[in-house]
C-alpha cells in the first residue's frame, strides 16, 4: 500500500481509539486493507445512530477509490444504501488524496439530510409493517470450500465473521464436503465474501498463512417465503448424505440441495 494509506490508517487508530470503534479486517500487499469504523451519529429525531462503515482500500488508493459499505440496526436497508451512494459521490471529490476521515465526519455532519425518512429499529416486523415482505429483507449464500488445512483456526475466523456480521446458517462437513450456508441482510452478505476472498484464513502446504483459493459461490439468492429462517449459526457434521440431505429439507431447501450437493461428489 501508499506510504499515504498507511499513515492514514494509522491516523484513524488514533483518531477512533475506542474499543471497537476501528478494526482491521484484513490486508494484503495484493488486495490492499478491509477495516470498519463504527461512529455513534445524532439524528433528526435526537436518537443516536450507530452506523458501521466498512472500507476496503485497494492498494493503489487514493488513487482509486475505495469499496464502501454501510449498515446500521437503526436504519433501514433502503437507508444504508441511500448512506453508502452519498458517501462514494463524496469520495469522488477527494480522488489521489486520503479521504476516509473527511468521509466519516461528511457523514456525522450530514446523515440527517441523507436519509429520507425516520430511523427504525430494522426487524421484521418493522419490514412487514412498511409493505414490503421478508423475502426482501433477507438475502441467502451457499458456498463451497475445498479443503480446510487450519481447520480449528478457519472455523473460529467464519464464527466471528458470521457473528459480527449478524449473518445465521450453517457450517457443514460432510465426509470432505464443505459448505457455508448464510442468510442475513444482502450488504452484510457481501461483506463476507469479501472478506472470505481476500483474508488470510488457511495455510498452504507448507504451514505459511494464505488466502482462500479455492471456493466456489454455489448460490446466492433472496430468501423465498418456503425456506426457513435459521435463528443462529452453527458448525455441523454430518456422518452421511442422507443427513445433510435432511439438514436441507428440514429448512426447505431441498431442491437447493439436490441441484448443487450431488455434483460435489462426482
Amino acid at each position: 500500500m501508499s506510504e499515504q494509506a498507511l499513515e492514514e490508517l494509522s491516523a484513524l487508530a488514533a483518531i477512533y481509539c475506542e474499543p471497537g470503534a476501528c478494526e482491521v479486517l484484513a490486508a494484503s500487499e495484493t488486495d490492499g486493507v478491509i477495516f470498519r469504523i463504527q461512529i455513534s451519529v445524532r439524528e433528526l429525531l435526537d436518537t443516536d445512530i450507530l452506523l458501521k462503515l466498512l472500507f476496503h482500500l485497494p492498494v493503489n488508493y487514493p488513487s482509486t477509490l475505495p469499496e464502501i459499505s454501510v449498515s446500521s440496526d437503526q436504519l433501514t436497508r433502503a437507508q444504508c444504501m441511500d448512506v453508502k451512494d452519498k458517501l462514494l459521490e463524496q469520495a469522488k471529490k477527494h480522488l489521489s488524496e486520503p479521504m476516509v476521515h473527511e468521509l466519516v465526519l461528511w457523514i456525522q455532519q450530514h446523515l440527517k439530510y441523507v436519509i429520507k425518512q425516520p430511523a427504525t429499529v430494522c426487524s421484521e416486523e418493522t419490514t412487514l409493517s412498511k409493505g414490503a415482505s421478508t423475502e426482501d429483507a433477507m438475502w441467502m449464500l451457499l458456498l463451497h470450500l475445498d479443503h480446510m488445512r487450519a481447520k480449528a483456526k478457519y472455523v473460529r475466523t467464519v464464527e466471528k465473521w458470521a457473528s459480527d456480521l449478524k449473518l445465521t446458517g450453517r457450517l457443514m462437513f460432510m465426509g470432505k464436503i464443505i459448505l457455508i450456508l448464510l442468510q442475513g441482510d444482502k450488504s452484510n452478505i457481501k461483506e463476507y465474501l469479501l472478506l472470505q476472498k481476500t483474508s488470510k484464513v488457511d495455510v498452504d502446504s507448507s504451514g505459511k498463512k494464505c488466502k482462500e483459493k479455492m471456493i466456489s459461490v454455489l448460490c446466492e439468492t433472496k430468501v423465498q417465503s418456503q425456506h426457513k429462517r435459521f435463528q443462529m449459526f452453527e458448525v455441523k457434521k454430518y456422518s452421511t448424505l442422507d443427513q445433510l440431505q435432511k439438514e436441507f429439507e428440514t429448512a426447505g431447501l431441498a431442491s437447493l440441495f439436490s441441484e448443487f450437493v450431488p455434483p460435489l461428489l462426482k
